[in-house]
């Protein structure tokens, strides 16, 4: 049953992995695009956040599209989008055609974001879900490590090197559209539909034959499904609590600085005297250590529990970001020194909140509610990841590196204080037995004492 649940989750994470490539990849292109298309810094940044203004499209077609549809024919829409944005993108000759194959791309990665975890947590049984949802994550860093890998092979392929680097993403896309075939349905959607036979069919073999109808009783238990549900109802006593941990904690995970590096490495280590050629073979590094970490989070994470990561992770970013800062203050800003802050950055965030959070937001909401619950965390998440690339740029250029940094290190303090008071724990438990303890009594020790009291 393991096996299979296991086969099921690294099909669903293949969305993960073509999301860290789409995202990640354009990091090695931004030095030749800049030029190509004549970009000033504000226009390489709007250029760059292009995809994410599609990602936030994506998230909100996601939610009401998985809900009609199921969640594996949406990602099958999704694999889709990421082959045609490869295409298109790399062919492009104008910067209008480039911006909106990357924005066809975003709708993908959006798609992705929010389905391909979501997916994972319906199909896994609780004692492995932390691990299994971590998977996505692991596969999202895998595509940015191999991003990073293939832009450094492709550098030295002249002038048309940045259009490869582009074009590999049509690969893993073709691998997803056709390995969802041979995949089922969530069965927890297939109970919404009513199709209970099949969802216990689904259950049996990853649940086992024993667990199978008690969970389906379970499933359909906490789940009316003749009534549809609304996004006002996130707004509901029992839920608004968890909306607001879900959407805050993913914008923290956006503006600590994470994509920064992940989209501008080549240019901060430009910046401190790096050649390209370097500077691509440093963000291997980050993509390794990023892959390293989160294989960590992944055996740490149904051990010790999801919010203990965050608070550690979020105390190594602070000091790793402050640190960055004081070497731009004090102009010690060496490539060795720059490297060493940035992948300890990485390797604290890897470990924590970049895995936690996809987690958690696929734990903290109702079944009838979690495709628009996790949609308006994410859509917040991608939003503020538009804001902070956008901004980025300029803020380097003009507040300097030592600012710069410093702003991210006190935002990843405000993190570590946010989940201390205010984020429940939610390791080791079924989504409905996690429904049923939230929507107990909202103001049990878990929220109330944090702060979240409904009125």
């Amino acid at each position: 049953m393991k096996g299979y649940v296991v086969l099921i989750s690294i099909v669903a994470a293949l969305g993960g992995l073509l999301f860290g490539f789409d995202t990640a990849v354009i990091s090695g292109t931004i030095n030749f695009i800049q030029p190509y298309f004549g970009l000033s810094e504000a226009g390489l940044g709007w250029t760059v956040s292009s995809l994410l203004l599609g990602c936030i499209a994506g998230v909100i077609i996601a939610g009401k599209a998985g809900d009609l549809y199921g969640r594996k024919k949406v990602l099958m829409l999704a694999a889709l989008l990421f082959f045609v944005s490869a295409i298109g993108s790399a062919t492009a000759n104008e910067l209008f055609i480039f911006v909106v194959s990357r924005v066809l791309g975003g709708i993908a990665v959006g798609i992705a974001s929010i389905l391909s975890p979501m997916y994972i947590a319906e199909l896994s049984p609780a004692k492995y879900r932390g691990a299994l949802v971590s998977l996505n994550q692991l596969a999202i860093v895998a595509g940015i490590l191999i991003a990073f890998f293939s832009n450094y092979l492709l550098v030295n392929t002249g002038e048309n090197n940045w259009r490869f680097m582009l074009l590999v993403m049509a690969a893993p896309a073709v691998l997803l559209f056709f390995s969802l075939f041979f995949v089922p349905e969530s069965p927890r959607w297939l109970a919404a539909q009513g199709r209970h036979s099949e969802s216990l069919r689904v259950l049996i073999k990853t649940s086992g034959t024993e667990n199978a109808e008690n969970e389906l009783f379970e499933i359909v238990e906490t789940l009316d499904v003749l009534e549809e549900s609304y996004y006002l109802d996130l707004l509901e006593p029992k839920i608004r609590p968890l909306l607001f941990i879900g959407i805050i904690l993913a914008v923290f995970q956006q503006i600590t600085g994470i994509n920064t590096i992940m989209y501008y490495a080549p240019k901060i280590f430009a910046n401190v005297g790096q050649s390209n050629n370097s500077a691509l073979l440093q963000t291997i590094l980050i993509g390794g250590t990023n892959l390293i970490f989160t294989i960590v989070a992944m055996v740490m994470i149904d051990r010790f529990g999801r919010k203990k990561l965050i608070l550690i992770g979020s105390a190594g970013m602070t000091i790793m970001l402050a640190g960055l800062s004081f070497l731009y203050f004090t102009k010690h800003t060496t490539g060795i020194m720059v490297l060493l802050f940035i992948l300890g950055y990485i390797a604290f965030f890897a470990a924590s909140l970049g895995p936690a959070l996809w987690v958690v937001a696929t734990e903290l909401f109702p079944n009838r509610l979690r495709s628009k619950g996790m949609s308006l965390a994410i859509v917040a998440l991608w939003s503020a990841c538009a804001i902070v690339t956008i901004t980025f740029p300029v803020m380097l250029e003009k507040l300097s590196g030592g600012i710069t940094f410093l702003i991210f290190a006190i935002i990843c303090l405000a993190n570590l204080l946010y989940v201390w008071h205010y984020v429940p724990e939610t390791k080791g438990k079924t989504l409905e037995e996690l429904e049923n303890e939230f929507s107990k009594d909202t103001e049990s020790p878990n929220l109330k004492s944090r702060g979240h009291k409904s009125k």
